[in-house]
């Protein structure tokens, strides 16, 4: 009687870990395989007149972290190239204290981007919310997304579900650490299910305000 609990419990274990790992890793691998023909480099995307960068952590001091400076010099880029017009700066200032938009708004500042070709959206608390607030808020319809590899696929899918024509320009500036990288990747094993889950079960209603379009 025992052996038969022990088999049985052992076969529902292997079945709950295979299809866990079904549903993490089906909206992964439909994310990358949309993203794939929509990513570009800073040289040959097509250009847009505007780019959304997306936040990411802060220093201690309040400045972009090195994933966030890495996402405004790729802006900066795009820009000084002429191949945007203007930067929707979006992250989390759920803080006074913590403002993602307005330590890149500096960061671009500081390498010559005009204050007048830059648009902060300080309710970006999740990739869902930027994406929403950039089509309905900012009236967005064509957008280039400035994000890292890991990131890429899940803002791609979620920019084009909200009605944004879409391109991803990499931020590819400097060189992280493996494990970094290994962690990013797994922890977007569970954002892009919740993505999933987002936009075909719960669709959340984000922050939301009079329109601002980009003019």
């Amino acid at each position: 009687m025992l052996k038969r609990i022990i088999k049985f419990l052992w076969q529902l274990f292997v079945t709950i870990t295979f299809l866990t790992a079904i549903a993490l890793f089906t909206p992964k691998f439909l994310f990358w395989m949309f993203a794939q023909p929509r990513t570009y480099t800073v040289e040959n995307v097509e250009s847009t007149r505007v780019a959304i960068v997306f936040g990411a952590g802060l220093l201690r001091d309040g400045s972009a972290g090195p994933v966030l400076s890495d996402r405004v010099q790729t802006a900066v880029a795009l820009y000084q190239q002429g191949k945007v017009q203007k930067l929707l700066m979006s992250g989390d200032n759920s803080f006074i204290e913590y403002n993602e938009p307005e330590a890149m708004r500096q960061y671009a500042l500081e390498r010559g981007v005009p204050d007048e070709d830059i648009v902060l959206d300080y309710a970006g608390r999740r990739t869902y919310d930027t994406c929403y607030r950039a089509k309905h808020i900012f009236q967005v319809d064509e957008a280039i997304l400035i994000t890292q590899e890991f990131h890429m696929p899940r803002a791609l899918f979620l920019c084009n579900w909200f009605g944004i024509d879409s391109n991803g320009v990499e931020a590819n500036n400097r060189y992280f650490l493996k494990r970094s990288r290994a962690y990013w990747n797994f922890r977007e094993l569970f954002a892009t299910f919740q993505a999933m889950w987002d936009v075909l079960i719960t669709k959340p209603l984000p922050v939301l305000g009079e329109p601002e379009p980009i003019n």
